[in-house]
């Protein structure tokens, strides 16, 4: 393991710094309060996180052009070049956690229970009494898993619905550790739509049908 592979993972093993960097790539350069702002941190603890961004070569600081007397602000850039060094870092940590549940005593339900868990954190909850339909729950859905780089793609059969899913962006963790990486996936369908209070359930997830291609399968139902 390189040294830069070890930084890297550090730096995004923390969901603060993670969701720091994600700002940056999506709003450009950005100072202290500003990010502050957005993820729900101290300005203080922003720049503490961010250290450890530009340490691993995640992030890099620039000083904003005077304006008026007083300091020049410090604005922070993700760096563009970083992009295969993050994932080095993703695949890294996504093999040790699968290595780790497969070790665990029922390591699909753990896998389930945790991809459950993110799946409710990553969605936004509907508003009070406004309900969701099939069709928007299904929609929202489709939307997390492409954020999350699936090419996902829906379609309905009968009284069935499913998710083509036509990138696993897991997929090397998937080669070793199959039935944990999936169930992650899965639970995190049930989580999601289980946050939404939606009318479906997430049943099963076909693995690797083709070699690009899994199917989530929906059917009608409250989501438990």
């Amino acid at each position: 393991m390189t040294d830069i592979s070890i930084k890297t993972h550090k730096a995004l093993a923390d969901v603060s710094r993670f969701r720091i960097l994600e700002e940056l790539r999506g709003q450009g350069a950005l100072d202290s309060r500003e990010l502050g702002s957005l993820v729900g941190l101290h300005p203080n603890t922003v720049r503490s996180h961010v250290d450890q961004l530009i340490e691993a070569g995640l992030v890099r600081a620039v000083t904003a052009p005077a304006a008026g007397r007083g300091r020049p602000r410090v604005l922070y850039k993700a760096i563009a070049d970083s992009a295969s060094v993050q994932q080095g870092g993703y695949r890294l940590l996504a093999q040790i956690l699968a290595s780790y549940l497969a070790t665990t005593d029922q390591p699909q339900a753990v896998a389930e229970s945790a991809g459950r868990a993110w799946g409710g954190y990553l969605t936004e909850k509907p508003q009070p009494f406004s309900g969701i339909s099939a069709d928007e729950a299904t929609q929202k859905v489709v939307d997390l898993f492409d954020q999350l780089g699936f090419m996902p793609e829906a379609v309905e059969e009968s009284a069935e619905r499913k998710i083509l899913l036509h990138r696993c962006p897991f997929r090397e963790v998937a080669e070793s550790n199959q039935r944990v990486v999936c169930a992650v996936h899965l639970g995190m369908l049930k989580g999601a739509l289980a946050e939404m209070g939606a009318p479906l359930q997430a049943t099963r997830l076909e693995s690797f049908v083709k070699p690009t291609l899994c199917i989530a399968h929906l059917r009608g139902g409250a989501a438990p």
